[in-house]
């Protein structure tokens, strides 16, 4: 007899897949082990592969480009389903864009741009896709995605919704938009026509990433939520930790709210090396800092 998840991905058998796929090939901080993957090629094939989720009672683990994760040197058990670049694309009718899930935000950034139009300057440079920015609410230099998002249709209990976002449906780091419960397939973005100005504003936020985060090294970018009232990068460069390192993985030189895979560092470095800046800096500064990165996969 089948288990669940053999019966699960042989009723998707027409999906692309694959098994044992290295996950440090696919996350940006180049950690995480074997996972079972899927990869819909259009939003019917998403609604299939969550209709058959909860029929045999899996949750799925949605990825977009991998960016803001810390994956188990183990690997995950669950199905892994990639949306990024897969789910991909950019329409728009005036001032509305309407975009797929698995887009890449940095190319939304620079598309909208392109067109005419402003506001979502501050996203070219970030990594994420639309869809993990959505259950994120990303945002940078004043800008977070909820300021622009009009618009959400997700899978929920594998049926497709649509709805207009409410106010406080999306805060700091948070969104009810998320995954596995709520899986973002598309969403509308409303944007102003360029002042005229968008092209340099992009050119500076640019730079400024350039100049202060260290992008030459495999990172899931910051590290932990800003505690209200301070910048976890200063509490973790008062506490004394820049350059503070474990097996391969070290606090930034350059960005102290950045852990950075120096080379073969492994899940295991990365979550000692948090738990000893959590430590520290609680013991320095008084504040317990708390992940941004989502940590998945087997025994953490």
């Amino acid at each position: 007899m089948l288990n669940r998840y053999d019966a699960f991905f042989q009723a998707l058998k027409e999906i692309p897949f694959e098994k044992g796929l290295m996950m440090q090939a696919h996350t940006s901080f180049r950690i995480g082990g074997p996972a079972n993957a899927l990869f819909p090629r259009n939003a019917n094939e998403l609604l299939h592969i969550m209709q058959a989720a909860a029929a045999h009672e899996i949750e799925p683990v949605i990825l977009g480009n991998c960016t803001n994760i810390l994956v188990s040197d183990k690997g995950i058990e669950e199905p892994v389903v990639f949306i990024a670049n897969m789910l991909s694309g950019i329409e728009h009718q005036d001032t509305v864009f309407t975009v797929q899930a698995g887009t890449l935000l940095s190319t939304l950034s620079k598309e909208t741009l392109r067109m005419g139009y402003m506001g979502l300057e501050w996203a070219n440079g970030i990594p994420g896709a639309v869809g993990g920015g959505i259950a994120m609410n990303a945002g940078a230099y004043g800008g977070e995605i909820k300021d622009y998002l009009t618009e959400v249709t997700y899978i929920e209990n594998g049926e497709l919704h649509t709805v207009c976002p409410q106010s406080g449906d999306l805060s700091y780091r948070r969104s009810v938009f998320t995954a596995p419960s709520r899986v973002t397939v598309s969403a509308k973005f409303t944007l102003q026509p360029d002042d005229g100005y968008a092209a340099e504003r992009m050119r500076d936020y640019m730079q400024r990433r350039l100049a202060k985060q260290p992008l030459q090294y495999p990172s899931a970018g910051s590290v932990f939520k800003r505690p209200q009232g301070f910048f976890a990068g200063s509490l973790i460069e008062q506490a004394g930790l820049k350059g503070a390192q474990i097996g391969g993985a070290r606090v930034s030189e350059l960005h102290a709210g950045f852990i950075i895979n120096t080379g073969g560092a492994t899940c295991a470095d990365v979550l000692a090396l948090i738990a000893h800046i959590q430590e520290r800096v609680l013991a320095h500064s008084g504040v317990m800092l708390q992940p941004e990165l989502k940590i998945i996969g087997k025994g953490v």
